[in-house]
């Protein structure tokens, strides 16, 4: 099949087009994760420079990166964007960037906090990129978004990222007066590949009889290794995450155990049995992406749970349709939705 075959969005299509013309051949080949690492670092510009965290020049959001220790003495970086209270658009100084919570200042009031796991097929990424986006997210939600830094595979396999998850968001709580964040208003968030250790991290609070976060939102997420669904043997020669590459990712993520009848949900959250007692969540799919019928599952698993959902399943969009075409009318659709839901959860 070629692009031209799936019936895409009509404004969605040619921007696959372009993109897959752009890398003759699929846009990320997780066959080789360190070529692929290298790959991209070797593409990088000067404007993805200013997308890292510690670059970001937007007065109206301050930045500052808290370090926690593992069991293992290593450090997770949980890196935090704040709105500001009282913005200053004639100050072209740019946002305090500080390591530590030493640079929130004392007066700003309590916000609600989403604890942010980025995209990236669990091998690729880090939070210290993306600093707009995440910028933008912390002020369209009012609310600090911290990202957490999770470790990749292969390097860490899973459930190494979830892990990391559950200690970050124990952390903002347990910190949440230092830090300047709303204890019992804290959420959940992952896209693609950051999904897994999100709903793991969810999870794991529950499982270990911790207060749980007060919303989980799913956008595309990876969750079942497997690949046994229906979407998973249609979605082939798109380009963007097609079967081959998500099983190349999970053989990554997971080493030999990928796709054993005994692997722990907190590796793969579509393998968990009971979903009882996670918080209200929110599921976002597209129809022509590897991952939407595993997403649609979850979904009706948690409604089986009890669970509220709000799931949504986007008519010819492909896999993170709204971070390559930002501005097309479906992600106007998408983010209106997304924001709407996790603003009524953050603020209650």
């Amino acid at each position: 099949m070629a692009v031209s075959d799936y019936a895409l969005d009509p404004e969605l299509a040619p921007i696959v087009e372009a993109m897959i013309q752009a890398a003759n051949g699929p846009l990320l080949d997780f066959s080789d994760v360190p070529a692929l690492r290298a790959r991209l670092r070797a593409a990088e510009t000067p404007a993805d420079a200013h997308s890292n965290a510690q670059n970001l020049a937007d007065p109206r959001v301050n930045v500052e990166t808290v370090q926690i220790a593992r069991d293992d003495g290593s450090l997770l970086d949980i890196v935090l964007f704040r709105p500001s209270d009282q913005p200053d658009p004639s100050d072209t100084s740019g946002p305090s960037n500080t390591s530590g919570p030493s640079g929130r200042q004392a007066e700003d009031r309590p916000k609600p906090a989403l604890l942010w796991f980025h995209a990236g097929g669990q091998v690729l990424g880090s939070a210290h990129e993306d600093a707009p986006y995440h910028a933008s997210l912390a002020l369209a939600l009012d609310c600090v978004l911290a990202a957490v830094d999770y470790r990749l595979a292969p390097e860490t396999e899973a459930p190494g990222a979830a892990e990391d998850g559950y200690l970050a968001y124990t952390y903002l709580r347990e910190h949440a007066t230092h830090l300047g964040i709303a204890p019992d208003r804290i959420g959940l968030a992952g896209a693609s590949g950051g999904g897994a250790p999100a709903a793991a991290t969810a999870l794991m609070a529950r499982d270990r009889h911790y207060p749980a976060p007060c919303l989980l939102a799913l956008s595309y997420p990876m969750l079942d290794d497997r690949n046994e669904t229906q979407s998973s043997h249609e979605i082939l020669d798109l380009g963007i995450v097609d079967r081959d590459q998500n099983l190349h990712a999970w053989s990554a993520v997971l080493g030999d155990r990928a796709g054993a009848p005994d692997l722990h949900p907190y590796c793969a959250p579509a393998r968990a049995t009971d979903l009882a007692g996670l918080p209200p969540t929110f599921v976002a799919a597209a129809q022509f992406d590897v991952f939407r019928d595993e997403n649609v599952d979850f979904a009706r698993k948690l409604i089986a749970a009890g669970v509220p959902v709000d799931l949504h399943v986007y008519a010819g969009a492909f896999h993170a349709w709204d971070r390559f075409a930002p501005k097309a009318a479906l992600t106007a659709s998408f983010e209106q939705t997304w924001h709407t839901f996790l603003r009524r959860r953050l603020h209650g």
